[in-house]
């Protein structure tokens, strides 16, 4: 009697692998992992996919390591012939997703591994852990290298800059009608980065085309569509713009939407806004209202004398 107990006891341990008690598998989890990694990296055919499901089901999600099964066995349970069964089973043994212990007549004896014990899948968990920690380490140097046209993520960043408002004419922009501007138009050699994307209105993006920034802005003057005060507001963001003073808040890495790049001292995340003041209302009265007066007109001499007034 004590040695059939042994003997049972050597059995259970050999089917769990050599080791005692696995920990509880999440099945959740378990299911999230094979389709969006094993398949997806592995390109595991349908039929593969399929057995490799089932052996899962009847090994780890029932606190077994090792399975006995017989190929007429596992391809009655899948719908399917013998014959692609037992190639879908080689080639799950190729790619290391199962490790065949025994094989015999009366059936075979495989380990069944989950995802992150897949030696493909381990080194590409490594891999892309090293590479979160890099961008991690990166710092705020590595933002005056980023492509803030590439993905979605960093295309919002500016637009949150902007706190929802066009750059140039200062309206507010519903979310579905922004869009990003080059300060330096890209014909003239503009980049995409943080220095020179802007969030602005669809009109005002469709009438700056090629031209610079400075000079839409002039215009936009001439257009009674800024105020005096409000167009300097406009040179003084562009000039902190260019500065570096602007930078947008970003994720550093993909998957790591908490976390921020460090923003140097003295630096801001919102463009700098002049005060709106509407156009008759510079002063108070008298003195205010004529200073206010000879500042415009001012403005308009010296657009002049540039050449560029209409």
């Amino acid at each position: 009697m004590t040695v059939s107990k042994k003997a049972l006891r050597r059995r259970e341990t050999e089917e769990r692998g050599g080791h005692g008690a696995l920990r509880e598998v999440d099945a959740r989890l378990l299911w999230k992992q094979v389709e969006d990694v094993v398949v997806a990296q592995l390109g595991l055919p349908v039929i593969d996919h399929v057995v490799y499901m089932h052996l899962l089901r009847h090994s780890q999600l029932e606190g077994k390591r090792r399975l006995r099964f017989s190929i007429p066995w596992l391809a009655h349970n899948v719908n399917l012939s013998t014959c692609p069964t037992r190639e879908a089973v080689r080639r799950l043994a190729a790619c290391g997703v199962l490790r065949l212990v025994e094989r015999s007549k009366a059936g075979h004896v495989a380990e069944v591994r989950l995802p992150v014990e897949v030696r493909g899948m381990r080194v590409r968990a490594k891999a892309a852990a090293r590479e979160r920690e890099a961008a991690r380490k990166a710092g705020s140097s590595d933002i005056e290298e980023v492509d803030f046209l590439k993905t979605l993520e960093l295309r919002r960043a500016i637009h949150a800059r902007e706190r929802g408002r066009c750059f140039y004419c200062l309206r507010r922009v519903a979310p579905r009608l922004e869009c990003l501007d080059h300060v330096v138009p890209r014909a003239r050699v503009g980049c995409n980065s943080y220095r020179n994307l802007v969030s602005a209105c669809m009109e005002c993006n469709a009438q700056k085309g090629e031209r610079p920034a400075e000079e839409y802005l002039r215009w936009l003057f001439r257009e009674h569509r800024l105020g005096a005060a409000e167009l300097r507001g406009r040179f003084e963001a562009l000039e902190l713009l260019a500065a570096g003073k602007l930078r947008p808040a970003l994720p550093v890495g993909e998957g790591e939407p908490g976390s921020r790049i460090r923003r140097k001292r003295g630096s801001s995340t919102a463009p700098f806004e002049a005060p709106f003041v509407p156009q008759g209302k510079q002063g108070k009265q008298g003195d205010g209202a004529e200073s206010g007066a000879r500042e415009k007109t001012g403005l308009l001499r010296s657009l002049r004398g540039s050449g560029q007034a209409e």
